[in-house]
């Protein structure tokens, strides 16, 4: 267990709910002081150097003197076509990395034209139904040269392979394919909602996909662990250490019981943290989690190098935090978000649209996201110094308390047998409900404050007369019409009427027959896909087996 240090006032304001204009006076020496009350020093506080254990200082040795992180913006609307247009405009304007956001529908395994998505056909992203939607997603997309970060969970498998037939198509083979895929099922039951399946038999297409990643992509990164999306949902930031690395204990473990080693797949997992609005809190979490997993990944699951060892990791500026009323404020709110990232040693970074909070971002407002990244990478001077605040004892202070509540989260999670039984007893997402709820009582009670909507509320705009795109009166936001997707499932029924019926029907009973054998699925997938099998038709072959998830009704 590690020793509990002191909190700072900061973060104890916060786990309290107390308003900040009330908190109690602390001395530095109160706030910043060891278990003996005498103050920090770095040799106390565990620094360490850059890219050596513990990690806390980050994982390369030069870390943004040698290179900058992956300005990596998450992008998906409408069609493939118009998302095809949008990575385009970014990656002229300087993006580095592109991240695909898909709609509901293709996230729990719907096609367009299914009944279930009417309404939804590329509102929360792009739609992707088949082979061809992916192909003209990344047409003229050189997948050798640009990675690519694919936030998809229950139908992991089927766009993993769809990225890899695309590749393959274009001569490009799956071996120099890089970039991310999410695959991160647990974190779905626990805060996000878009499974499909019951959590066993999920944790098994979740390991099919890492087993064939780690024999036949090399520079593909199959796992990405996430504490985002349960940080949106009100996770703290302790709860966001820990549940992640918990989830990632539960995959590591998985993926050991089908033979291979901890070194051979370790190197290729990532994890994707929120950045939030605790500036100084933030930077903390982010250099106690690398602490926490490398003491995890040696002591607990066994890991050998270095590499193993080295939590790896993106981030996004906090969706949560972005406000309707006054929108130009999200500018500010992202940047300080942006700051905190690569202060803490983030490897990628997302920056959020001043607009999110409306509707999809607009050609101008990615831009500025994008820009916000660039400004800190080259104007800043922070990009300089290996690690800015390393040392400084607030910092310091924060992340032994953030690791100490983590730490303590994982032992009570291991002793309820682990992160998947923990899922299904609702533990997790007791505890984020619980956080969720202090805070929404805090900021009606007006303890807590955010700008613009329980305090200064001055300059909010009258949302009914807010324009809509192509209309004059400001920035408008950005709208999925109706006619567009009319013709995404218009195009999905041409598809498969354009195909051999007789061999998708061959090779969706194979995927079958493999899935009831306990197979590996994954080349099984490869082969529908290439049939012309769409992406619902083969997710329905797993409904048939393992049935569909029903929550628990309460915590």
């Amino acid at each position: 267990m590690v020793t509990r240090r002191a909190t700072t006032a900061s973060t104890s304001r916060r786990r309290s709910g107390a308003p900040h204009a009330a908190a109690p006076a602390e001395s530095a020496a109160a706030v910043l002081a060891g278990p003996d009350g005498e103050p920090y020093s770095t040799s106390r506080s565990r620094l360490g150097f850059p890219g050596e254990a513990p990690f806390t200082r980050g994982i390369q040795p030069t870390m943004y003197r040698g290179r900058f992180w992956t300005f990596r913006q998450y992008a998906g609307f409408g069609t493939a076509a118009a998302t095809n247009r949008r990575y385009r405009y970014l990656l002229a304007h300087g993006q580095t990395g592109l991240s695909v956001a898909f709609d509901l529908p293709t996230q729990i395994g719907f096609d367009s034209d299914h009944t279930k998505s009417k309404g939804e056909v590329g509102r929360c992203g792009v739609a992707i139904a088949d082979l061809g939607d992916m192909e003209t997603l990344f047409r003229t997309i050189p997948l050798d040269k640009v990675t690519v970060s694919m936030t998809i969970n229950a139908t992991a498998p089927i766009l993993t392979a769809l990225l890899v037939a695309v590749a393959e198509g274009t001569g490009v083979p799956r071996a120099k394919v890089g970039g991310t895929v999410q695959n991160d099922i647990l974190k779905e039951y626990i805060a996000r909602g878009t499974y499909i399946y019951p959590p066993a038999p999920s944790m098994r297409l979740t390991v099919d996909l890492i087993e064939f990643a780690t024999r036949e992509m090399p520079q593909w990164n199959y796992l990405s662990v996430s504490g985002y999306h349960m940080r949106e949902a009100g996770a703290t930031a302790p709860q966001e250490v820990a549940f992640t690395i918990a989830n990632a204990i539960a995959y590591v473990r998985a993926v050991t019981e089908r033979g291979l080693d901890v070194d051979e797949f370790l190197p290729r997992l990532s994890f994707f943290f929120s950045s939030d609005r605790d500036f100084l809190e933030e930077i903390a979490k982010f250099r106690a989690a690398r602490r926490l997993w490398g003491t995890v990944a040696g002591e607990v699951l066994g890991a050998r190098s270095a590499r193993s060892r080295s939590l790896r990791f993106h981030t996004q500026t906090a969706g949560s935090s972005l406000t309707a009323q006054q929108p130009e404020l999200n500018v500010v709110r992202t940047t300080l978000e942006a700051l905190a990232a690569v202060l803490g040693g983030t490897q990628s970074l997302h920056t959020n649209a001043l607009d999110e909070a409306l509707g999809l971002p607009t050609n101008d407002s990615a831009r500025l996201a994008l820009r916000t990244q660039q400004l800190l990478a080259e104007e800043s001077g922070v990009a300089s110094t290996v690690d800015p605040l390393g040392g400084a004892w607030a910092i310091e202070a924060m992340t032994d308390q953030i690791e100490t509540e983590a730490q303590q989260y994982l032992d009570r999670i291991e002793a309820m047998g682990g992160a998947l039984v923990a899922v299904e007893k609702g533990f997790q997402q007791s505890e984020i409900a619980r956080e969720a709820y202090r805070v929404a009582r805090a900021r009606e009670a007006k303890e807590e404050i955010v700008v613009g909507v329980n305090a200064f509320p001055e300059g909010n705009a009258d949302f009914s007369l807010m324009p809509t795109r192509g209309q004059p009166g400001g920035t408008a936001a950005q709208r999925i019409t109706p006619e567009e997707e009319a013709a995404q499932v218009r195009r999905v029924a041409r598809w498969r009427a354009q195909r051999d019926a007789s061999r998708v029907t061959s090779a969706l009973d194979e995927l079958s027959r493999a899935t009831e054998k306990g197979e590996n699925v994954m080349p099984h997938v490869l082969t529908a896909l290439r049939a012309r099998a769409t992406l619902g038709e083969i997710a329905d072959v797993w409904r048939a087996q393992f049935g569909e998830h029903r929550p628990l009704r309460a915590f």
